[in-house]
């Protein structure tokens, strides 16, 4: 595709132009250098896998309402680079189906009659747009966030999103109340408007059902490779016991029990939890245990004991004190899933101080364009 008319100033894609095996070549430099910095060695180190679709595949995307220049025109999308104030609209993004951009053009339309919300007085009601999709099942969530200011034509809005020519079908339309001074979004109520506030999607044969603030993988088709490389790695988990820690919607875990004998998923967001056991009962799966709450909190009051370890840690890793207890448990395997390099050598730097080796590691670029890279690890004791 060519260079995106959006580069001058949005900085979403810093990679944008550079042909894609470049990209892989500078991203699987980086992690290795991150490598040697931390003293980390691997027995093994597998190139970088590559995405299968290196545009239009991000599922999600939380546009915000705003301007590009103070008390210009309102403008709808990306922060701008290096001004985290201004706004860009991006209305002919490259890394989401089109049917995006036509919701966010046919949106933002719509919502100049309405006053955007200015961050610094706390005023106004247009703040986000939230717009979800299911690539396998081509089903499309639009979420229209505000504040809970009067005058907003929820019906009309209905009309024009539903009255749209696209791909996908839109199963469902809402209205997020968001009065919070915090900038960010936080749903303080939610109005379904038409249809439902979930959609579902497919991952590795297993049906999900993602509700409108549910973390999702951002790229599925790529995820899909990851997890089914990393479930690979380890030598046998049938008729074992596994705990999946910072399971999210329960994703791996439930791929995991579809060998293993029972499988313990620790995550933090209710949320999710709540998705987690809400989906393991869709693919009517019964091995499955989802606690909520921090990981670290969990496994010192758990009498379970697991055969098998994997982690799917946020950014900032896992912390020493969560580490010193993964540890204790002594499971022969542990498989670490990381999208952030830098804080999983930091970890398995720890790691290798109580004797366990890494046996295996494997980048991936699940988000080309961009500056983000993830990572597999095998370590064994």
């Amino acid at each position: 595709m060519d260079i995106c008319k959006h580069d001058q100033f949005c900085g979403g894609c810093v990679y944008q132009g550079m042909p894609y095996n470049e990209q892989l070549a500078l991203k699987e430099k980086e992690v290795i250098k991150l490598m040697e910095d931390k003293d980390v060695h691997s027995e093994k180190i597998e190139p970088i896998e590559g995405s299968p679709i290196q545009y239009r595949y991000r599922n999600k995307m939380e546009y915000t309402f705003g301007d590009l220049v103070k008390d210009g025109p309102m403008t709808l999308g990306m922060h701008k680079k290096g001004n985290f104030m201004s706004v860009v609209t991006v209305d002919d993004c490259q890394l989401v189906h089109e049917d995006f951009n036509i919701i966010l053009d046919c949106t933002i339309n719509f919502c100049k009659e309405y006053t955007k919300y200015h961050k610094r007085a706390h005023k106004g009601m247009m703040r986000n747009l939230i717009v979800r999709a299911g690539i396998h099942t081509k089903e499309i969530l639009v979420n229209v966030v505000t504040t809970s200011e009067l005058g907003f034509d929820e019906e009309k809005f209905v009309d024009i999103i539903s009255s749209l020519k696209l791909e996908n079908e839109v199963v469902g339309i809402l209205r997020t109340i968001n009065d919070n001074v915090a900038d960010a979004v936080k749903c303080e109520k939610l109005k379904i408007l038409k249809g439902r506030d979930y959609y579902m999607e497919e991952i590795m044969g297993l049906d999900f059902k993602v509700s409108a603030f549910s973390f999702f993988q951002t790229n599925v088709i790529a995820v899909e490779k990851l997890y089914s490389e990393a479930l690979e790695l380890i030598d046998d988990y049938r008729d074992k016991n596994v705990f999946d820690l910072f399971c999210g919607t329960g994703t791996i875990t439930q791929t995991l029990a579809l060998k293993a004998a029972q499988v313990t998923g620790i995550e933090i967001i209710p949320e999710a939890v709540e998705a987690a056991k809400e989906n393991a009962k869709l693919n009517n799966l019964e091995n499955c245990q989802f606690i909520c709450g921090d990981v670290f909190k969990v496994l010192r009051e758990l009498n379970k004991k697991p055969d098998i370890i994997v982690v799917d840690p946020p950014r900032m890793g896992i912390g020493e004190k969560a580490l010193d207890l993964i540890i204790k448990y002594d499971v022969k395997q542990l498989i670490y899933i990381s999208c952030n390099p830098k804080t999983l050598f930091d970890n398995l730097y720890y790691l290798s101080y109580h004797n366990y080796k890494l046996k295996y590691l494997k980048p991936f670029d699940n988000f080309p364009n961009t500056k983000h890279t993830e990572c597999i690890a095998l370590l064994e004791k």
